[in-house]
């Protein structure tokens, strides 16, 4: 019996699973679990990776933040070194069910969607401006066009907005249906999910045109209830 074998006779769970890594995997989880030179040298790789996939990563997702130059390395620089952390507070948890890299790759991307997100809330926040509202009739209801031909409709769908909806959906509302803030933007800052943002859409946009319809502004299409 080796000093590898637990007392036994059998393998751990753990030794079982990493039997199946490929070697490359294990000698990455084994020096970033040491102690000393082997570690600092493991934790100094893993980051020049990340870094790499965080600036391909960046570049990638430039066209829909307008972020560039080093503005944009910075914000890739941030989310590779927190990235690291993450993988280092986590790296117990690997199972080898993908290859060490593949597995360090999605918590640098996540922390680039976090970064840009949390960057373009705070450069362009929730703008209740007019440029925004006049927009507005496009993106409510099931027939837009139907919807918002005046003024008076646009003043309608606002007061509906404030009146009916709660702060978070209004927040919601207001950065999707008025400003056109990304989705991942909105889920960063919020520090939720797609589905989370999607549901309290769809519940706003429910609210504000039975609301609209119970003024008189839009019709009740047959068969609805």
């Amino acid at each position: 019996m080796t000093s590898a074998e637990p007392a036994d006779g059998q393998f751990s769970g753990q030794h079982l699973a990493r039997r199946s890594w490929d070697d490359d995997s294990s000698n990455w989880v084994a020096d970033l679990t040491s102690i000393g030179p082997s570690q600092d040298a493991a934790v100094a790789r893993l980051h020049a990776l990340l870094v790499r996939m965080a600036r391909a990563e960046a570049a990638r997702r430039t066209g829909w933040y307008d972020i560039r130059g080093p503005e944009l390395d910075d914000l890739a620089d941030q989310a590779a070194g927190d990235a690291v952390v993450s993988i280092l507070r986590r790296v117990a948890d690997f199972r080898g069910d993908s290859r060490f890299t593949t597995w360090a790759c999605a918590f640098v991307i996540r922390e680039v969607s976090t970064k840009f997100g949390r960057h373009v809330w705070r450069r362009d926040g929730v703008r209740l401006d007019e440029a925004g509202w006049d927009q507005i009739p496009g993106r409510v209801g099931d027939s837009p066009e139907a919807v918002a031909e005046s003024r008076e409709m646009l003043a309608a769908v606002r007061a509906a907005v404030d009146q009916v909806l709660t702060e978070h959906q209004r927040r919601v509302f207001v950065a999707i249906a008025v400003n056109g803030t990304a989705l991942d933007v909105l889920v960063a800052e919020l520090g939720t999910n797609r589905n989370a943002i999607y549901k309290t859409m769809f519940d706003a946009r429910r609210k504000v045109r039975t609301q609209l319809e119970t003024n008189g502004h839009i019709h009740r299409k047959e068969g609805d209830r």
